[in-house]
């Protein structure tokens, strides 16, 4: 469902406006300078109908036959051109503003987005949250494009002519002109808001259109495997189907607005060209007379015929920023406390006291979870899926603030110190990685972005992973694809190691750091990390106990609760859950893996 799908009531459009307003504060200068700008613009395109009729005037005499008034027409030329050009310098003037209220709402939104708690993104679908900001500042965008550029100036040019007519004229030609206008204008908003409706499910039609094409060639394998090419061409021509007739109902609906607008400027035409024919006759008015009113209201006509593709832009544009501004209105559930201050490392000492736990109040996920990471020490996390082993380093990261209970770095609350520097003090390699779509020297040097280059290769080679990548065509400037997909899982995870290893950080977290490693790998990795582990405070979260051994205290979690701790010599012997975890995964660690309760 797109944006412009639910239409936004008044009260909401408003409010877009009104958010919209201190982006437009850091040009003051250059939209007084736009707006007039803007009424030169008018008042020299008003000023070409009026020499026409001087033109027209002096050809009806016999002065005309010796000789066309040169500076007429000089003034003529002078005035179609100062028209355009001024136009041209309001926009010129202006786009600095537009492309500014852009950058700046649109920056606004994304650090808004990185600010939000992983809550968030997490009940969110990132396509969605990605477009409602492309489609925020676009809309931004041509708001003040068609505001600016079209409905303002028209509606100064009516009140121009209208004042014009009103002097030079007869009222009733003020009259019918503004009656022409009005009802022009009535019109065209009452049958643009009904072809709207056709035009949303057009463009919902083609969307999901779009969507299972996309989705059918994605899955092209699946496709292939169960033989349904037919069936994925029949589906994808059911929506062409029903696009093609939500595109022939829409343009129908165009001929109805189009026709409509010719009908009002023709009736309002002719009833001011026959008044004006009758004040030729009776002596009142001249021919240029005739040729003023004319040129005026078809002069006025012109703009007016894009008021309906204007107003319905202006409409979606306002929809789409009220959904971007959606997004500033959501509040971090994990924010810095008002005197929150850096953290101060003296070792990395690291305390669960009593924590607890829940994302949702009716599911607890840790209780009264307590113990301690002395510094320089390693402590491991074992437990069946969703004993609640890597919540443990999310709380820790402080994506989600403890339920119960207190998190101490260095006897430090982490709730009292700014993000920023608890995130900077760890480092973590986590089980599914993730890298960019750049190269893999990008993602490596991703963990300090001021590194050297002679650095990122060195942790590389602390990672295992620097010949492999020159081994590569491009080297180092090999793309990794999105989501790093052109790398294998075990490549994508020695990234991870050294892009952390980069990091340096005080405290270190491997949640399965060596999960996607072949078992020859992993010994190797396991051997470095546990050198880099050496003097720094670590929390290893596993499956595989033969990677934990060393540890100098294991604990063993089942449903948030520590049921058992203690070295690996001193679980093995008191014959529990680790002892019988083991014994199982030394005789099959596949099976091992599959007997964990989901």
């Amino acid at each position: 469902m797109t944006a412009a799908a639910h239409p936004l009531p008044a009260t909401g459009q408003r409010r877009a406006l009104r958010m919209l307003l201190p982006y437009l504060r850091a040009y003051p200068g250059r939209i007084a300078l736009a707006l007039a700008l803007l009424i030169v613009a008018k008042v020299a395109n008003l000023g070409v109908p009026l020499v026409l009729k001087a033109i027209v005037d002096r050809l009806d005499t016999r002065a005309a036959l010796l000789a066309v008034p040169g500076l007429l027409l000089a003034a003529y030329g002078v005035l179609r051109l100062s028209a355009t050009l001024f136009a041209q310098l309001r926009e010129l003037v202006f786009e600095r503003v537009s492309q500014h209220a852009m950058r700046a709402s649109g920056i606004a939104a994304f650090r808004h987005l990185h600010a939000l708690s992983l809550r968030f993104h997490l009940d969110r679908h990132t396509g969605g949250v990605a477009r409602d900001i492309e489609r925020g500042t676009r809309g931004i965008y041509n708001l003040l494009g068609y505001a600016i550029f079209n409905v303002i100036p028209t509606l100064v040019e009516i009140a121009l002519v209208a004042a014009l007519l009103l002097r030079r004229f007869d009222w009733r030609f003020a009259a019918i002109t503004l009656t022409t206008m009005g009802l022009y204008i009535f019109l065209t908003v009452r049958i643009t808001e009904w072809r709207t409706r056709m035009v949303r499910e057009m463009h919902q039609v083609e969307s999901t259109a779009n969507a299972r094409a996309v989705d059918s060639l994605l899955n092209y394998e699946t496709v292939k495997y169960f033989g349904n090419e037919e069936f994925e061409a029949k589906r994808y021509d059911a929506d062409l189907r029903r696009y093609e007739e939500a595109a022939v109902r829409t343009e129908s609906s165009l001929g109805v607005l189009n026709g409509t607008q010719s009908l009002i400027i023709a009736v309002g035409l002719t009833a001011l060209m026959a008044m004006a024919a009758q004040g030729v006759v009776a002596g009142r008015l001249t021919l240029g007379d005739l040729v003023l009113v004319n040129a005026l209201l078809i002069q006025l006509s012109v703009p007016l015929n894009f008021l309906g593709m204007t107003y319905r832009e202006i409409k979606r544009g306002l929809t789409d920023m009220e959904h971007m501004f959606r997004l500033l209105d959501a509040h971090a559930e994990v924010r810095d406390a008002p005197d929150a201050k850096p953290l101060q490392l003296r070792g990395g000492a690291v305390r669960f006291e009593r924590v607890s736990f829940h994302y949702d109040p009716e599911r607890a996920i840790l209780h009264d979870v307590d113990f301690a990471i002395p510094p320089g020490r390693t402590v491991a996390v074992v437990g069946a899926t969703g004993a609640g082993k890597s919540t443990l380093s999310r709380l820790l990261f402080r994506f989600y603030d403890v339920s119960g209970g207190r998190i101490l770095i260095d006897g430090q609350d982490i709730r009292t110190v700014t993000q920023d520097s608890l995130r900077a003090a760890i480092g973590i390699v986590p089980q599914d990685t993730v890298l960019f779509n750049d190269t893999i020297y990008y993602n490596i040097a991703y963990g300090r972005p001021g590194a050297t280059r002679e650095e990122v290769e060195a942790a590389a080679r602390a990672a295992h992973i620097h010949d492999f990548i020159l081994g590569l065509p491009q080297g180092y400037e090999t793309a990794v694809g999105e989501r790093g997909l052109k790398l294998s899982g075990g490549e994508k995870q020695r990234v991870a190691i050294a892009r952390t290893l980069l990091k340096r950080p005080a405290i270190l977290v491997f949640d399965e750091a060596t999960s996607a490693l072949d078992t020859r790998t992993e010994k190797v990795i396991q051997a470095e990390l546990a050198e880099i582990a050496r003097g720094r405070t670590t929390l290893i979260i596993a499956h595989r106990l033969s990677t934990i051994v060393d540890a100098d205290e294991i604990l063993v979690l089942d449903h948030g609760r520590i049921v058992e701790r203690g070295t690996h010599a001193a679980l093995l012997a008191q014959g529990g859950r680790y002892a019988a975890l083991w014994a199982l995964q030394q005789r099959d660690p596949q099976a091992a893996r599959a007997a964990e309760p989901a």
